[in-house]
């Protein structure tokens, strides 16, 4: 057991099922420590609800007896250098995908050896973890969602990490350093952090029930609207998974974030290559240019009601519901012809919940070049909005101010 455990917190920024925290707690003394890395991929929107979320975990950490560290720079810089401040001889964080993430677990283990101090990793995010399920006939991971779906749902899931009773601080804990607030985020962003997670679980929960028939009516709301607290951990896939109040749909939609967690594993060119093979562009021709018809469907000022009411909720949201992003993606690649790469770039610069396996795996899907079955499938925009507005709330409420 090591004397003195430094914990680093990435996507998992809560003390309830965090098995980091769970793992680091055996030491003696604990460093909480999380790192403010401008390598990261994030957005302003992601970073306010960041600093939220950093506030809520550091309360939490004190009501343990704890506190948390927050640093700015690279990650394994400043991991290290708290490490020799506070004479940690462990490190222990959560295992996650993407390219950023394997690269930083290859150098964080690289410079534990140097230093010859243990370095631990832990379950991550996904309720089953990247790599765990593997296709009967073969292969490193799931090509297509149902059959994972089937093995997902017939795994023992890991048991629920405990909380610690109470955590203690070596005496000479680090400083932290002061992360500006972001200016020009969109105006109407959910607060973030764990008990925020879990207030708006409880109040969306009563209501779950009808999730399955009513998930895609876009004047409705009826999502859970917890993608933001999940994306950075304020909140346990786990946990809700596992929450008996949660309705069989919702728990699929659980599993189709692991499938793109476990498709980006296997795949981390996901971001910026396709990922089927020869679909650089399943229309036969090169994705089109046209840099005036991105700028409207950014500003959202296509003319296309549905489409820019969607974008519109973007821009002041930060956020919209899968439904919406479907029929602007789709409009976008299908209907327009342009780069899904591009989309996704927005997508990403605005999305509180920025996610890199689902938002680059859900746009890949959209255009064709990823996981569908249907690579040809079509998203005509007009019969999206009979079918999800039928009555043309949705449109009305984000239309033009």
């Amino acid at each position: 057991m090591p004397a003195t455990a430094l914990l680093l917190f990435t996507g998992d920024l809560r003390v309830h099922d965090n098995p980091a925290l769970a793992e680091a707690a055996t030491a003696d003394r604990v460093v909480p420590l999380y790192v403010d890395d401008p390598a990261r991929a994030s957005n302003l929107n992601r970073r306010r609800f960041l600093l939220d979320a950093l506030a809520d975990l550091r309360r939490s950490l004190h009501a343990l007896g704890g506190d948390l560290a927050v640093r700015r720079g690279p990650t394994v810089d400043q991991v290290m250098r708290v490490r020799a401040e506070t004479g940690a001889d462990a490190v222990v964080c959560a295992d996650d995908v993407g390219r950023f993430e394997t690269g930083l677990r290859e150098a964080l283990a690289a410079a534990c050896e140097r230093e010859r101090i243990t370095f631990t990793l832990t379950a991550g995010p996904s309720v089953v973890e990247p790599g765990r399920l593997l296709p009967s006939g073969g292969g490193d991971h799931y090509k297509v969602f149902t059959p994972y779906w089937r093995a997902w749902s017939q795994t023992r899931w890991r048991d629920e990490a405990p909380e610690p009773g109470r955590l203690h601080l070596p005496a000479d804990f680090p400083g932290s350093d002061d992360l500006p607030e972001p200016e020009g985020t969109a105006p109407d962003l959910p607060a973030g952090g764990e008990r925020a997670a879990l207030t708006r679980l409880d109040e969306w929960a009563p209501s779950a029930g009808d999730y399955g028939d009513r998930r895609d009516e876009l004047a409705a709301d009826r999502t859970s609207r917890l993608s933001a607290h999940l994306a950075l951990g304020c909140l346990s896939a786990r946990t809700f998974a596992t929450d008996p109040r949660v309705p069989e749909p919702f728990v699929r939609q659980l599993c189709w974030r692991d499938f793109h967690r476990q498709v980006l594993h296997a795949f981390p060119a996901l971001t910026d290559t396709p990922y089927r093979r020869g679909a650089r562009d399943v229309w036969g021709a090169e994705w089109a240019a046209d840099l005036t018809a991105l700028a409207a469907w950014q500003a959202a000022t296509t003319g296309v009601d549905i489409v820019d009411a969607g974008m519109r909720q973007l821009l002041a949201e930060g956020w919209m519901p899968n439904r919406a992003r479907l029929i602007c993606a789709g409009y976008l690649v299908k209907t327009l012809g342009l780069d899904w790469r591009d989309g996704a770039a927005w997508f990403a610069r605005h999305l509180v919940d920025l996610d890199e396996a689902n938002n680059w795996g859900n746009w890949q899907w959209t255009a064709g070049t990823g996981n569908d079955t249907r690579p040809n499938r079509g998203f005509n925009h007009a019969r999206q909005a009979d079918r999800y507005d039928p009555e043309g709330d949705y449109r009305r409420r984000w239309g033009p101010s």
